[in-house]
């Protein structure tokens, strides 16, 4: 199978490396970047085609759209007269639906919309893929068997991408910044920021983790944490006072909000 990866940036580069990682050839894969510098290193680093986007397509059985929602647009009108008929078209371009890609398309293209994060680099990614009117599951399961040399794939129904991007696709931002929080807080305390840093990093993987094996609903697990009248209790009601809980809900909305806003 031939694969084109079109605006190779962060996220199209952490794919590359996971189809590549997962046994792709890199004769079988074609990139395509704006920028001179990172052409060069690409086609060093990974061994893969650099070229243009029309070039890229041409008879490749997937392709995949990674630029900019403002510049998806573009890339179709300059993409589409070289696309092979059966040519399954997937974009994780925030916030654009499969209806509009479709609209910028030849009619009856396949188009699956995917939106995955960052911790796909270290091959726990979490991505969200939905087919567009002419997909079939096993154009789905193509798109998750990419998708899987980096994380986990679930599929969803499109109405719910707007929500998924707010929650996993921008979520590793809002864990990062708990945990710089969290250091800053250590560093107030007197701790030294290395200790403070390693201490963070484990206790969030560590409850991450917890989540994961054990099953458990994240209350009960904080309750296991918070014995009446002590340290976390004490905590808790600090979090309550500042309306964190709602503070995260708002922001949470205006991200899925936002997202809508880049598919209109």
């Amino acid at each position: 199978m031939t694969i084109a990866i079109l605006g190779v940036g962060v996220m199209g580069e952490i794919i590359l490396g996971g189809l590549l990682a997962s046994g792709t050839e890199p004769s079988d894969i074609r990139v395509t970047t704006r920028r001179p510098k990172r052409q060069v290193r690409l086609a060093e680093q990974y061994g893969v085609t650099v070229t243009s986007n029309a070039e890229a397509v041409v008879g490749a059985d997937t392709v995949l759209i990674s630029v900019k929602p403002q510049d998806v647009t573009d890339i179709l009108a300059e993409i589409s007269p070289a696309l092979a008929p059966d040519a399954l078209v997937v974009s994780v371009a925030a916030g654009v639906k499969t209806s509009s890609i479709e609209a910028g398309l030849p009619a009856g293209h396949v188009v699956v919309r995917v939106m995955p994060n960052t911790p796909a680099s270290v091959d726990e990614g979490m991505a969200a893929i939905s087919g567009g009117k002419n997909a079939t599951r096993e154009h789905l399961d193509r798109v998750s068997d990419i998708l899987t040399a980096v994380g986990q794939v679930m599929i969803v129904p499109e109405k719910y991408q707007d929500a998924v991007t707010a929650i996993s696709g921008s979520g590793p931002a809002y864990v990062m910044f708990v945990v710089e929080a969290m250091i800053d807080a250590g560093v107030l305390l007197g701790l030294p920021r290395a200790t403070a840093t390693e201490l963070v990093i484990q206790t969030v993987f560590g409850a991450a983790k917890l989540l994961r094996d054990t099953g458990e609903h994240p209350t009960i697990l904080r309750e296991n944490v918070t014995s009446p009248g002590g340290t976390t209790t004490r905590a808790m009601r600090a979090f309550e006072d500042h309306r964190v809980k709602a503070a995260f809900m708002d922001a949470l909305e205006a991200a899925a909000l936002r997202s809508e806003e880049l598919g209109s």
